[in-house]
């Protein structure tokens, strides 16, 4: 688990049998997860100065490989006791979107996200969502397409500040909108019927 919260900002130095390596000043121990741009990888080698991570053939499948090159966010996995500053990134991209538009103002840029429509019931207005990685809320939600007002130091802080018309994002929904959508569709579908509060309550009487 993440907190969406970017820690380092590394470069894949090559991509070769499904192996990255990335120069970083993070120092993980082999077997640890790291969020890069978002997606969450395994730690499979050390090195002096850098790090591997192995992305699969499923991984590849949905993230564009131009988000597995270059410079990257990276967030290390969640330690127990650590402060939750962000919120829940499970490092699992749903799908990608296009950046359409980029306005600056006062004190924010906005940035006009499109994405298949399909995924608007997961973007909630004011909730939060993870682009590339880096948990930010949600500004306004359109039919296929939301928007985000991105303050000065998180620009300075994350490679959002080199987002261009056409750039491509990995996105991570609201993992709570997800769990919810899954649990109605599935309930409605299924033959058992889930217990009412009465029900259980006279269950729990039994006792």
């Amino acid at each position: 688990m993440f907190t969406g919260l970017i820690r380092d900002i590394g470069d894949v130095v090559s991509d070769s049998n499904h192996i990255l390596t990335i120069k970083s000043t993070l120092k993980p121990k082999i077997g640890d997860s790291i969020a890069v741009n978002g997606v969450c990888l395994t730690v499979v080698a050390i090195n002096s100065n850098s790090f591997c991570v192995e992305a699969a053939d499923e991984t590849r499948s949905i993230v564009p490989p131009q988000k597995l090159k270059g410079r990257v966010h990276l967030e290390p996995a969640m330690r127990m006791g650590d402060r939750f500053e962000g919120h829940i990134v499970q490092g699992h991209i749903d799908t990608t979107g296009e950046v359409v538009s980029i306005h600056k103002g006062d004190n924010a840029t906005e940035f006009t996200i499109e994405v298949d429509a399909k995924y608007i019931p997961y973007i909630v207005p004011k909730g939060s969502i993870a682009i590339d990685g880096v948990s930010l809320t949600v500004n306004r939600v359109f039919n296929n397409a939301f928007t985000l007002a991105i303050i000065p130091h998180t620009l300075q802080n994350t490679l959002i500040r080199d987002y261009k018309i056409n750039s491509i994002i990995n996105i991570e929904t609201d993992m709570f909108a997800r769990y919810i959508e899954h649990i109605l569709t599935y309930r409605n579908l299924t033959p058992h019927k889930a217990p009412s509060w009465e029900e259980i309550d006279a269950i729990s009487l039994s006792f």
